[in-house]
Parts: structure tokens; C-alpha cells; sequence
């Protein structure tokens, strides 16, 4: 349902203002605070009929209003108007903590300017490895089962167990790695991946699938090193009353640091689309509670997007400033590792 302009109105001073004071927000004062020359009673009409569609709801200890998961989406997508930060201003907080020759250094020191700008936390998915391989081998275990060897072109070598869905001879094992190492080595298993998706249909489909799953599992083997997500910050949460009121809020917080898993997930969506992206809690699985929202935006290295950062605060946090942050740390970095 499309809402009118007073109905735009009142929502985004009610988001704002409790955005600002953390308090529900009643028709006295948005009567004063949103400019409209209605009366209560049109407010109060109002407010009962976007109650009725979902943006906000009432709590029982109060007769305000609060912005519910929906009211927020509606309010970052239209009606948000983002500070005109001081680029230059920011731009020399950010720059200097980026400027070392490691790049390892460059994105923990992102996630803590990220931290200490928004009074969050701050969150790098690090750069996925470069997957090349030098060559591969096959080595038949048991029935359907086949030990890959990956040789790397430094000359490291990783082994990964694959389970196939059907028994493979010897000479058919040697033949898909001899396919794989002539038309491969030296490039990465993604290039690969996309070969083998859009190419070799005339294969016989045993091979692909025995090839597709080399790929999957060598991309996984080259990726395993090192920290995938880096966080600075995560005490800040802790002051935040919405995110910590609670033991059942504090243990989901805590375990999403913890396991990483799906705060990795939801940073690889965001890493497929360009510019600042904004997760509220309530409208995704990926985010684990209601009450929290992470901002975020891809990064790049010489022009291609290797990863991403962002801001994991409460649904209640000034995107119009955490926006800025967030887009302008994103490209500082993707500039100091470029140069690296």
C-alpha cells in the first residue's frame, strides 16, 4: 500500500526521533516535532493506520509508537536523508590508520576505524585467496571414494576426500585430471568452475560431475587459510541496551560472533552488489536479532570486488552517519590494498 506524503511525514519523524532518544514516540509529539498543521486527532488516525500495516507497532508500557523491522526498511529506502559528512574530514581520520605495507594490518585496521567511527562493531570479510594450482591428481581410495591432490604453483600441496556418486577406474581418473591440468594449471579453480559450466556439455556427465566436484573442493581447500571475517568492536554492543536486555539476545549476538558462519554469508551477499547495502533484523534469516542491523559495501581491489566491510549496530543506530562511514572506509581501503 503506498503511503501519502503526511503518512511519510510522520513516520520518518517518528523513526528519527527514536532513533535519537530511544523512547516509543507519542501524537503530542509528533504533533510539535513533524512540521504537519493536522490536529492529534489526524495524527493519532494516522499513526493507528501505519500501526495497521506493520511499520510500527505500540509496546504495552506506553500509548507511543516504535518503528517495527518493516518501518525501518521503508525509512532507509525512501525517506532517509544521509548526512553531507565532511569527506575530507573523514577521509583523514580513515587514511592514515590504512597506510602500511601489510595488507593483513590494512583490513584490521579497517574493521577498528569502522569500530570506533560508528560506536559498533566493525566487520571485514577478508579477500577470498587466489585459488591457482599448478596441477592436480586423483588417487582412488575405495569405491566412490577419491583423494585429491592439489599441488599449488609454490609447490604446497593439499589433499581433500571426495565422495563421488559413482565408482571411477584409474585411467578414467587419470584421464579428468590430464583434462584439467592442461587446460588449468596455472590459472584458478573460479576460472575452471566457469569453464566447465558453460563448455563442456559435451562431456559424458560423469566426467563433468567428478570435475565440477574437484573444482568445489579445491576452491575450498585454497580458501581455508587465514581469518575469513575480522571483528573489532563487539563490547560496544554491549552498552546497547536493545541488543543486551536480554540473555536469549546477548547468547544470539555472541554466537553469530562466534561462529561467523552466517555473518560471513550475509557479507557475500553484499559483495554482489554494488554500494552501500543495509540488513535489518526481522527481514532476514541471516540476521539473527530483531533489534540489530549491519550496514555495509563491497570493496575492490585493482577495480574487482574481493570482499566486504560494514557495521553491525542496533536497528536503532543513525544510518544517515553509519552510511558515510561505511562507504568511504570502502573505498579508502579498496585504494591502500590496490597499492599494496
Amino acid at each position: 500500500m503506498q503511503l501519502d506524503t503526511r503518512a511519510q511525514t510522520l513516520l520518518k519523524a517518528l523513526v528519527e526521533r527514536y532513533i535519537a532518544d530511544g523512547q516509543p514516540v507519542g501524537s503530542r509529539a509528533l504533533s510539535k516535532i513533524s512540521g504537519l498543521d493536522v490536529s492529534p486527532a489526524t495524527i493519532r488516525n494516522i499513526m493507528a493506520d501505519l500501526e495497521e500495516m506493520g511499520f510500527v507497532s505500540s509496546p504495552h508500557t506506553s500509548a507511543g509508537r516504535i518503528p517495527t523491522p518493516r518501518g525501518y526498511r521503508l525509512f532507509v529506502d525512501t525517506l532517509l536523508t544521509v548526512q553531507a559528512l565532511d569527506e575530507s574530514m573523514l577521509e583523514s581520520q580513515v587514511q592514515p590508520r590504512l597506510q602500511t605495507h601489510s595488507p593483513q594490518k590494512i583490513i584490521s585496521n579497517a574493521a577498528q576505524v569502522l569500530s570506533s567511527l560508528s560506536q559498533f562493531a566493525g566487520v571485514v570479510l577478508t579477500p577470498r585467496r587466489e585459488s591457482v594450482f599448478q596441477q592436480v591428481e586423483f588417487l582412488r581410495l575405495a569405491e566412490r571414494r577419491i583423494l585429491l591432490v592439489i599441488v599449488s604453483p609454490g609447490g604446497e600441496v593439499q589433499n581433500r576426500m571426495l565422495l563421488t556418486e559413482c565408482d571411477y577406474s584409474p585411467s578414467q581418473l587419470t584421464e579428468a585430471a590430464n583434462y584439467l591440468n592442461q587446460h588449468f594449471g596455472g590459472k584458478t579453480f573460479d576460472e575452471a568452475r566457469l569453464y566447465l559450466k558453460n563448455e563442456l556439455r559435451q562431456l559424458r556427465d560423469d566426467m563433468t560431475r567428478l570435475m565440477h566436484a574437484a573444482v568445489d573442493a579445491g576452491t575450498d581447500a585454497m580458501s581455508d587459510h587465514g581469518e575469513d571475517v575480522v571483528i573489532s568492536g563487539e563490547r560496544n554492543l554491549l552498552s546497547v541496551s536493545e541488543l543486551s536486555s536480554n540473555m536469549n539476545s546477548l547468547r544470539k549476538l555472541f554466537d553469530l560472533f562466534d561462529q561467523k558462519t552466517g555473518l560471513m554469508q550475509l557479507l557475500d551477499m553484499s559483495s554482489k552488489a554494488h554500494g552501500v547495502q543495509i540488513f535489518i533484523g526481522g527481514e532476514s534469516q541471516l540476521v539473527p536479532l530483531e533489534e540489530m542491523s549491519v550496514v555495509s559495501a563491497p570493496y575492490e581491489v585493482n577495480g574487482r570486488i574481493v570482499g566486504t566491510l560494514g557495521v553491525i549496530g542496533p536497528t536503532r543506530m543513525a544510518y544517515e552517519r553509519v552510511i558515510p562511514i561505511v562507504d568511504i572506509t570502502a573505498k579508502l581501503l579498496s585504494n591502500a590494498l590496490s597499492h599494496t
